[in-house]
């Protein structure tokens, strides 16, 4: 056997797993499993921006391949694709220089939605989500047209190489300039529902997400630098809308919104639907896998509003709201052999506070210090309380797949 054909086979698997946006657990799982299969055992270590690969051969020679992962995105039809390659080497164990074939047709076969498509996403992401906190139809169509330009100004930096940080201050500030430009001439009555929903779009929930499964399943480095990027984020959304709000200001005066709709439950969990259905898009979600990724979203907030009307109090909704849309993504990557990161992160989005965040900000720039300790100690609570919610199952999930692999091999 090809030690080295080997080694680059289960090491560009892993690349082409975190490129795409997978869990550092299943990066390292994967590699190893492709190596175990072939009688290899390997020391692996991976973190979101490196992986390192080493084994050593029958004479005793170590090997080792290591490997820059430079900035990735929110590809998930790629980590479903790689994911079933990697099921595919260890049930068949193809020639080595045959799987690494099988790894180039794959990246070949990625598909990708259409630039129209894509802008599609963005319109259906902010204006669900707008519509979802309180706003009118016509806000909905405003956020929906503010969403589009945050995926105008990202694409347009993205070509130009802009660090992660710039982009999302330059696209949060563009975005709220225009809801508020929007509000100032009339056309939206409540330019705060508007920019919440097409803040959204700019809301880490893949990195969130994946940051509180690394750590639970002990990947501590990998889950703290995510947590990083997560807060890094946060304050690159509150520098761009609060200098947005200090222009809008200056411009046309302080920007005044008028009071949320109160819509029925129904209508918010089909406005969530709306909304998940574009982050499915962004995310490269496609088949079946699109609309189940929605319909979480949509139950997970049936579930949260069902624990409200049965008197319980939002922290509580929130993680009964956070456990099912964890259970439901387990069961779901089960039933249809896909990872369960598809299905939670898109089915989480109901539950992450981007009002909280976004009120959070105002008050800061408004000087009201007090309120602005108040809002965000709830939102931290919130977040807390869904990570809470998101681990119990998946650890418990883990641990009864570990315990059923444990007696397949004493077997």
């Amino acid at each position: 056997m090809d030690y080295n054909i080997l080694l680059d086979l289960a090491t560009g698997l892993g690349y082409e797993l975190s490129m795409s946006g997978a869990e550092i657990f299943r990066v390292e799982e994967s590699i190893r499993r492709c190596l175990a299969a072939y009688g290899v055992e390997a020391e692996v270590f991976a973190i979101p921006n490196y992986l390192t690969v080493s084994i050593i051969t029958n004479d005793g020679t170590p090997i080792t391949r290591m490997r820059r992962i430079g900035e990735h995105g929110n590809d998930l039809d790629s980590v479903e694709m790689y994911n079933a390659l990697s099921r595919a080497i260890c049930n068949r164990k193809p020639d080595p220089k045959e799987g690494l074939n099988w790894l180039q047709i794959v990246g070949q076969r990625r598909r990708h939605y259409s630039l129209p498509a894509q802008y599609l996403g963005y319109f259906l992401g902010a204006g669900g989500y707008c519509l979802f906190f309180g706003g009118s139809w016509i806000d909905g169509v405003c956020a929906g047209i503010c969403g589009m330009l945050v995926g105008l100004v990202t694409k347009l930096l993205d070509g130009k190489k802009a660090n992660p940080f710039f982009r999302t201050i330059a696209a949060s500030f563009l975005m709220a300039l225009l809801a508020y430009a929007l509000g100032a001439v009339g056309v939206t009555a409540n330019p705060d529902a508007v920019t919440i929903g097409a803040l959204m779009l700019l809301v880490p929930g893949l990195l969130f997400t994946n940051a509180m499964r690394d750590i639970i399943y002990g990947d501590t480095n990998s889950g703290v630098n995510r947590i990083v990027q997560v807060l890094l984020t946060a304050v690159a959304l509150a520098l761009g809308t609060a200098a947005a709000w200090n222009t809008a200001c200056w411009l046309w005066g302080t920007p005044v919104s008028a009071g949320g709709i109160l819509y029925s439950v129904l209508a918010q969990c089909a406005f969530a639907f709306i909304g998940c259905m574009g982050f499915s898009i962004l995310f490269n979600i496609h088949g079946p896998g699109e609309l189940l990724c929605a319909l979480g979203g949509f139950l997970s907030w049936a579930v949260y509003s069902v624990t409200i009307q049965l008197g319980g109090g939002e922290i509580a909704a929130y993680f009964w709201a956070a456990l099912f849309s964890s259970v439901y993504s387990e069961i779901m990557a089960r039933i249809r052999k896909y990872p369960a990161i598809s299905y939670l992160v898109v089915s989480i989005f109901p539950l992450i506070p981007g009002a909280g965040i976004y009120y959070a900000m105002n008050w800061a720039v408004r000087g009201d210090m007090d309120m602005f300790a108040s809002q965000g100690m709830f939102t931290a609570a919130i977040a807390g309380i869904i990570a809470v919610g998101i681990l119990l199952p998946s650890t418990l999930f883990r641990m009864y797949a570990g315990g059923k692999a444990g007696k397949t091999v004493n077997k």
